[in-house]
């Protein structure tokens, strides 16, 4: 059995599993949310972390029992070798414990660190994002294709920070990149989660989406799904994007070249 076709003969399993911690998850939601100190937003989050692991991971361990997994979803970084889980149980959880509805469930099977198989779901609309690496990327079974815009200046494009307590370096990168694109594009939206941005680019409502991160669990769904609707996928600079790269650029590929042109001014 070739590698493709095993990892379609996987895909529902994980795509049952995703959507089952998106419905337990929706189960948790409230419109009325309203948390006060950080002691209480950081037991709420990782409350909806557990619930939705809790739910997520032995059934993905089941399906592929020699996958590693990560603890961590903020890990950075390289992966040993083999396969490997990486999920992010609530992306977007702190839009969750708000009363916010742009948050979903994602689980991605990265082997010797390319993603290549992920499902990303959408609880609150019922929407199901799913890639296999060589075998394109659908929403609720539906071919998506990139944008074919050919100017930045008619582009929506995006960005936002990967967690937080980022670094000042990292506080300043992002608000240049800012003013830079503001300047190059149409329209730019600073929002979180990243694949809630990333699965608009594989979808080709948005163009660009940068971000000075190296947190796999934010990026790899989304990089896989807008690699096989036809995007690109590289750091800010244009050079090849790895676990280990320290940004990350996804865009429509007649974009590309114009939005490495203004990312690449930042130092």
């Amino acid at each position: 059995m070739s590698i493709l076709v095993e990892d379609e003969a996987l895909l529902p399993t994980v795509v049952t599993a995703v959507q089952a911690a998106g419905s337990h998850l929706k189960g948790r939601f409230s419109f009325g949310s309203r948390l006060g100190s950080g002691e209480e937003i950081a037991a709420a989050l990782h409350a909806n972390d557990a619930e939705s692991l809790g739910v997520l991971r032995d059934v993905l361990a089941a399906a592929r029992p020699r996958a590693g997994w990560v603890e961590n979803e903020l890990e950075t970084g390289a992966l040993p070798p083999g396969e490997w889980w990486i999920t992010d149980p609530v992306e977007g959880n702190i839009n969750h414990i708000h009363g916010m509805t742009d948050w979903c469930v994602t689980a991605t099977l990265v082997r010797d660190n390319t993603p290549v198989l992920t499902v990303v779901n959408l609880p609150m609309t019922g929407n199901t994002y799913t890639a296999i690496r060589g075998g394109g990327a659908y929403l609720d079974g539906v071919r998506l294709h990139a944008s074919a815009k050919t100017a930045l200046d008619a582009a929506l494009v995006g960005t936002g920070q990967a967690q937080p307590g980022e670094d000042r370096e990292t506080y300043r990168r992002i608000g240049q990149s800012v003013t830079a694109m503001l300047e190059g594009a149409l329209v730019l939206r600073v929002s979180v989660p990243a694949t809630l941005q990333l699965i608009q680019v594989a979808a080709g409502r948005m163009d660009v989406f940068w971000q000075y991160s190296q947190v796999r669990s934010g990026l790899l769904a989304g990089a896989l799904l807008v690699e096989e609707a036809g995007g690109r996928i590289t750091d800010t600079h244009g050079r090849p994007w790895s676990l280990t790269s320290k940004d990350f650029l996804a865009a429509a590929a007649n974009l590309h070249r114009a939005a490495v042109g203004v990312l690449s001014s930042i130092a």
